[in-house]
C-alpha cells in the first residue's frame, strides 16, 4: 500500500510539473498574440514569472519581462481564464514593475 501511494504521488508530481511548464508556454503565446494584435510586434517577451498555483487557478498574476530595442521592462499582467483549458483568455495590464534603459555610447 505504501509503495502504491508513493508511486501515485510521484505520478501526480510529474503531471503537475508538466502542466506548470505547459502553462508558461501557453501564457507566453497568449501574451505574444495580444501584443501582435495591437501592432506591437517589435516588443520581445523575455521571461515570465508566475506563482506555483497559477496552473490550477482561473486568474493569475504574471510578471512579464519584455524588451524593446535597448529598453527592458517588467510588467504585471493579470491572466483571467486558463491559457491551457479555456477558449477565452483575457489579459489585463496591472502596472509597470521596473524599467531599465541601456544607453550605448558610440565612439
Amino acid at each position: 500500500m505504501g509503495r502504491f501511494v508513493f508511486t501515485l504521488a510521484v505520478l501526480a508530481g510529474l503531471a503537475y510539473a508538466g502542466l506548470y511548464v505547459f502553462y508558461g508556454h501557453a501564457a507566453r503565446q497568449a501574451i505574444e498574440e495580444q501584443l501582435e494584435a495591437r501592432g506591437l510586434t517589435a516588443i520581445e517577451v523575455q521571461s515570465l514569472d508566475y506563482g506555483l498555483l497559477a496552473p490550477v487557478s482561473q486568474a493569475a498574476e504574471v510578471a512579464v519581462g519584455i524588451r524593446y530595442r535597448g529598453a527592458e521592462a517588467t510588467l504585471d499582467v493579470r491572466v483571467i481564464g486558463h491559457p491551457v483549458f479555456s477558449d477565452e483568455v483575457r489579459l489585463e495590464l496591472d502596472g509597470l514593475q521596473a524599467l531599465r534603459l541601456s544607453i550605448g555610447l558610440g565612439g
